[in-house]
């Protein structure tokens, strides 16, 4: 099982690598470019070359994640820059050896969802048409928050079916959004699992955001919080960690640091759990 948080690159993929690394992680994500614009980033192909090999080395498993503004559904007039940003965070990612690309599902405003999803369709083939590396688009499961879009097992799987290259296509799945969204709550752990794996969702996940959620379950609300303090709890994150999917693919926090809780700390409290769980 590889664990790991979210780190910075201000200082290069490669210091990246070795922050991952001192904080006795297994595995990390990273920002490919600033993370609040969809500018294109010039490829530092030597520091990229250098964390791929230190990730080798040292058997450290890395995701990237797509800029904030990034969002599939949007219409066809904006779609050009869209493309080219997440392009562009492929080419980074993929020079640095990382296995995937993190991409929310998509939010679109209008009252027609239909077309929504027909954008999220149409950005993904034009997207994927344009690449050819190993890195993979994972998409995310939502929260609800704003649309309700993204949040089901179907949604993403329908997605995926349709797309004219599937096979390039993931999933990065976020415990705090499940639980947010209400596909996970309180009293379904038998039944999620249960759906989750007659769809054949599971099988496709490749990476893990593990956050706990600090509003309940069926909130919609996308905010989270450190694991145990939050609203799913660390009995509920016992049994999520001894999903036999998890064993091979990257877990990732996301969760609030600060000077008295930092992520170090963190990592020992899921390891803890893991070896509780087991």
């Amino acid at each position: 099982m590889y664990v790991g948080c979210h780190v910075s690159i201000r200082h290069g993929f490669l210091n990246a690598a070795k922050t991952a690394t001192q904080l006795g992680a297994t595995a990390f994500q990273y920002f490919p470019k600033n993370p609040r614009s969809l500018k294109i980033k010039k490829l530092n192909e030597l520091d990229a070359q250098a964390c791929d090999k230190w990730c080798k080395e040292k058997k450290l498993v890395s995701i990237a994640h797509t800029p904030y503004p990034t969002n599939l559904a949007v219409d066809e007039n904006l779609r050009n820059p869209m493309v080219a940003s997440i392009l562009n965070d492929l080419e980074i990612a993929n020079a640095c050896g990382s296995l995937g690309l993190v991409v929310h599902f998509g939010k679109y405003s209008e009252k027609n969802t239909l077309q929504g999803y027909k954008n999220i369709l149409q950005c993904l083939n034009e997207v994927l048409s344009q690449w050819d590396g190993k890195t993979l688009i994972l998409l995310e499961n939502q929260a609800g928050m704003g649309t309700k879009m993204g949040m089901t097992f179907e949604e993403l799987l329908q997605i995926r079916n349709l797309a004219h290259f599937s096979e390039k296509i993931g999933f990065c799945f976020d415990t705090c959004h499940a639980y947010a969204s209400g596909l996970w709550n309180e009293t379904n752990w038998n039944e999620f699992c249960r759906h989750g794996e007659e769809l054949g969702f599971f099988s496709h996940v490749k990476a893990v955001h593990l956050n706990d959620s600090k509003y309940p379950s069926g909130s919609y609300r996308d905010r989270h919080e450190n694991i145990g303090y939050g609203t799913i709890g660390e009995e509920r994150f016992k049994l999520f960690l001894k999903s036999d999917w998890l064993k091979a693919i990257p877990i990732i926090l996301e969760t609030p640091t600060s000077e008295h809780f930092s992520y170090q700390q963190e990592l020992e409290i899921i390891n803890r759990l893991i070896h509780k769980g087991s």
